[in-house]
């Protein structure tokens, strides 16, 4: 899997496309810049999820211009590789690429929302998706010279 060819196009996908499919593309964008097109989408859209935000934005990330989407609404299905972050959005994934030569890969992703506690506590369990998505990004396409979260 590491240091095979970066893929053209990526679409991360998770449940509403909030939290973990955006910050997963965003990285994406941050590590390999132009070289690799990475989009987000949900099973259903969702609303924007200030935790995420500001989780992205403590490493110097915006993802604030995203407004989340549904899988349905996208215009171009014209990806190299679908990485699924929840079964749903795998199973929706493997649905619509039936007759499509489109790799999907699932990376099971926890669910950053359900966390309960004081706001420094959801803000550690979101630190650490995000942190867990970063590494796994960098472990399957390979080190970069951006920064490491």
């Amino acid at each position: 899997m590491v240091g095979e060819t970066l893929p053209g196009a990526v679409l991360f996908a998770c449940l509403q496309n909030a939290v973990r499919s955006p910050m997963a593309s965003a990285l994406m964008r941050h590590f390999y810049g132009q070289r690799v097109f990475a989009m987000s989408a949900g099973v259903r859209a969702g609303e924007k999820d200030n935790f995420a935000i500001a989780a992205m934005d403590e490493i110097g990330i915006d993802i604030t211009p995203h407004d989340p989407r549904d899988i349905d609404d996208l215009d171009d299905m014209s990806f190299d590789l679908i990485i699924s972050l929840t079964p749903e959005a795998h199973h929706k994934a493997l649905e619509l690429t039936r007759t499509m030569a489109v790799e999907c890969e699932y990376w099971p992703t926890y669910d950053p929302s359900l966390a309960t506690g004081s706001r420094e506590q959801i803000m550690e369990t979101y630190r650490t998706i995000r942190d867990q998505l970063s590494k796994r990004i960098r472990d399957r396409f390979g080190g970069t010279g951006g920064p490491v979260v």
